[in-house]
């Protein structure tokens, strides 16, 4: 189903017993936050702060903090439903490159039909402030060395002036006085190119920064899309219906209709602005560093709008799940790539990008090495700064399993892979500002021409062995479990490469 406004989903999250409702005041300046964390690091529920200590409106939190709620927000029951349904669009593209694949997407089966759709009118502008005060939006201060309060979900709506082609990302926003927002945009983000193709022509840079609607437009701006393809039409394929959207009151761009709040506004051409630090996903603070900042002409918003916010610091929080559905609905796209792969998983202790597990079908020697060079080079797969490769048999998602495996099967030396390139700008570990150094580790079984010896056999029992033992011991213990044992493969083949005299 599709969701009119945030207070439609709230609606649903409170049927089902997932929201508890906020009545006490609370101050936006570290306590909001302080609860907020506690419910995600807990998979506890969403919340709505009736009484937050200013603002026009109320604030949700921890809205995708379960892997549940975030596939609700995606107008789902399970994250790996648009997952299948995106691979069937994908069998359909013509058998091309693959960025002729992607072009395809858009004309493919129903989405044909899900482009976003211009309005005349929407509620987002039920309310049009043109003397706009940011005080009246209830912006949280997360971490008590923060430079500041903090959009930390926002949409945030730019145009290519030469290919005309809209871009949506979600870029962190800081609110530096009651018409200026510092905007976060990092050396390799789309938003930091326009802005530089902007001032090139010398032309101002209109900004839209779009706030709740339904949940699904939230996540598709934090989305890695391939370059050309629209966020809104990809949130119109996830909630089944297109995005209605209306043209700004005061900026030429096209906002969401049902949004709750839109700030507008242009990049100032008056330099740029200290912003930060800010308390960010890998535990610690970002530094303060220069970035352009936006001077807000108006501020439209729903009459009963609600202001979206997170907690971004230590994980676990609630991007995890919002990385999780990124994992289940980019994994069709990767395929497209490396037919190879068979599954990936982004652990939350590596925050996003920066630990990935990769399960692949081996063929040959140095294929594990062939695909870490490769997700090195893919989008945004190129600031992971650890790639962990197993066999197909290996669950990644079971962590303790993928410890065992890659601790049994990496020899140091031989199976680690390091290179320098290029990584996220808020990686503080890293030797340069968004440059560093990756690893890649071989923990698949090797074939004799990676190993120099020869593979040993895994020790299983037999499966009539397991069969009978298993039904003796649950005569035995009553109720018990079923066994959880891990799929072991023998280990690989002869070498693929001929030996002398024939044979293989």
């Amino acid at each position: 189903m599709a969701y009119r406004s945030l207070r439609d989903f709230l609606d649903r999250l409170e049927r089902a017993g997932e929201l508890v409702r906020v009545r006490e005041p609370v101050d936006l300046k570290l306590d909001m936050a302080a609860l907020a964390d506690r419910a995600a690091k807990q998979q506890g529920p969403a919340l709505l702060f009736e009484k937050p200590s200013s603002g026009a409106m109320p604030v949700a939190m921890n809205l995708f903090g379960t892997r549940r709620r975030a596939a609700w927000a995606l107008s789902c029951e399970d994250l790996d439903e648009p997952a299948s349904e995106l691979r069937a669009l994908l069998k359909m593209a013509p058998p091309q490159g693959l960025w002729d694949k992607l072009k395809m997407i858009p004309k493919l089966g129903k989405l044909a039909s899900l482009p976003p759709k211009h309005v005349s009118s929407g509620p987002v502008q039920e309310i049009v402030e043109r003397e706009p005060d940011l005080a009246s939006i209830p912006v949280l201060t997360t971490w008590p060395h923060d430079g500041g309060p903090f959009i930390t979900l926002p949409q945030v709506i730019t145009r290519d002036p030469e290919t005309g082609i809209r871009n949506v990302g979600m870029y962190r926003c800081q609110v530096m006085g009651p018409r200026q927002v510092g905007l976060h945009w990092q050396l390799h983000k789309t938003a930091n190119a326009q802005w530089r193709a902007y001032r090139k022509r010398g032309e101002r840079m209109p900004v839209a920064i779009a706030l709740g609607g339904d949940p699904a437009l939230t996540y598709c701006a934090s989305a890695p899309l391939p370059p050309g393809i629209d966020e809104y039409l990809f949130a119109g394929f996830l909630r089944k219906e297109s995005v209605h959207m209306v043209k700004g009151v005061t900026v030429d761009l096209e906002v969401p209709a049902d949004a709750d709040v839109v700030i507008e506004g242009y990049v100032s051409d008056q330099g740029v602005v200290r912003e930060g630090p800010f308390g960010d996903h890998t535990g610690y603070y970002s530094l303060a560093d220069d970035y352009p900042f936006l001077e807000v002409t108006a501020i439209t918003r729903r009459r009963d709008a609600v202001y979206p916010a997170t907690v971004v610091g230590p994980p676990p929080m609630e991007d995890y799940w919002m990385g999780t559905a990124t994992e289940r609905l980019f994994l069709p796209m990767l395929q497209l790539v490396f037919p190879e792969v068979v599954d990936m998983a982004f652990p939350p202790e590596g925050v996003f990008h920066n630990l990935c597990f990769l399960s692949i079908r081996k063929d040959f020697p140095g294929h594990a090495r062939k695909v870490m060079h490769g997700l090195w080079g893919s989008g945004q797969m190129s600031a992971t700064k650890t790639l962990v490769v197993f066999d197909e048999d290996v669950d990644i998602h079971d962590f303790s399993q993928c410890a065992w495996r890659a601790f049994a099967n990496v020899d140091a030396k031989r199976d680690m892979v390091v290179v320098d390139g290029p990584v996220d700008v808020l990686d503080h570990a890293s030797t340069a500002f968004g440059l560093g150094a990756k690893v890649g580790i071989d923990a698949t079984r090797k074939f004799v021409e990676e190993g120099g010896r020869e593979w040993p056999e895994p020790c299983v029992h037999p499966p009539e062995v397991l069969a009978r033992m298993d039904a003796l011991y649950e005569t035995l213990v009553p109720g018990a479990p079923k066994p959880s044992r891990p799929r072991i493969a023998p280990p690989p083949a002869a070498s693929w490469i001929p030996r002398r005299g024939g044979g293989a």
